[in-house]
């Protein structure tokens, strides 16, 4: 009978027990939740200050003796810019020179060249003193070392520089607007 129970249990049990469908393990969950937010947001959206931009002077005429001069400051309260032209002084003799001796005065041209303290020390170096009065070589000399016309030498002014009138109220303008930007920059 062990034989007959064995038969059974290996035909009927085993593959009942090995096959069978298990019924699927069901779990269930359930969550509720609440959720409370507040948010608080700031934007700050940082620019450039604007741009005080240094006006363009065209100075590419060469014909012309004249320099361009521009600058601009800018803070963050005000802006400024300017521009101005000022007369190449140098370049205006120089002109004068060549213009006169393409027209054949050559002793004009010299004494054009001459109010140049460098110049006129360099002619008197070497022994072709500039013009004065009509008068040229020797007798030039002789009237350029006279004290009298001492004042009228170019290369004995003491007194420092000599600007001409544009120059110098455009030096004196352009103080003023930095001496005005130098104090807005230092209370900014």
């Amino acid at each position: 009978m062990f034989k007959k129970l064995l038969l059974v249990a290996v035909f009927f049990v085993i593959p009942n027990i090995a096959f069978s469908q298990n019924d699927p393990i069901v779990t269930e969950n359930y969550t509720e939740s609440t959720v409370d937010s507040t948010t608080e947001s700031t934007t700050t959206i940082i620019t450039a200050p604007p741009s005080a931009i240094a006006p363009s002077i065209n100075s590419s005429n060469s014909d012309i003796c004249t320099i361009g001069v521009s600058g601009a400051v800018q803070t963050q309260i005000l802006g400024i810019s300017a521009g101005s032209t000022v007369r190449d002084m140098n370049c205006e003799k120089l002109k004068n020179a060549k213009t006169l001796y393409d027209m054949g005065m050559k002793v004009a041209a010299v004494s054009v060249m001459c109010q140049d303290p460098r110049i006129f020390t360099a002619m008197m170096d070497a022994g072709t003193p500039c013009p004065i009065d009509g008068k040229i070589g020797e007798e030039a000399k002789e009237e350029w070392n006279d004290p009298i016309n001492q004042s009228r030498r170019p290369d004995t002014d003491n007194r420092g520089i000599n600007f001409d009138p544009d120059t110098r109220t455009t030096l004196i303008g352009g103080a003023i607007v930095f001496g005005v930007l130098a104090i807005l920059l230092g209370s900014g």
